[in-house]
């Protein structure tokens, strides 16, 4: 998906315009995870862009886009660029010795 999403268009609440403009998005997702995935691969992973224009998009994380896309809003912008490529996920083995949690964290909170 690469598109530029408008704000403001005539007839329709802003506020009514950008739920329908994450619900294309997250739509869009779910959609590039339900595809079937290609021998070899474990996952599907997004790489993701976002900016006001298609010139000054930066990476950013799947998970920040909404975020992203409130703080444009709030700011009273007239319309922003995304672009989310879906791309193949390969997990790596962990190697031996390895543990899963960190010693820093601590898990009794």
């Amino acid at each position: 998906m690469k598109k530029t999403f408008k704000l403001h268009v005539e007839g329709k609440h802003p506020d009514r315009l950008l739920e329908a403009i994450k619900h294309e998005v997250r739509k869009y997702v779910k959609r590039e995870r339900r595809k079937t995935l290609p021998n070899g691969v474990d996952y599907w992973a997004f790489e993701c862009k976002f900016g006001v224009t298609a010139d000054v998009a930066e990476a950013v994380r799947l998970g920040e886009i909404t975020k992203k896309m409130d703080e444009v809003a709030l700011a009273g912008g007239d319309s922003f660029y995304i672009e989310i490529l879906a791309v193949h996920g390969i997990r790596k083995p962990r190697e031996e010795g390895d543990d899963s949690i960190d010693d820093d964290e601590d898990l009794n909170d």
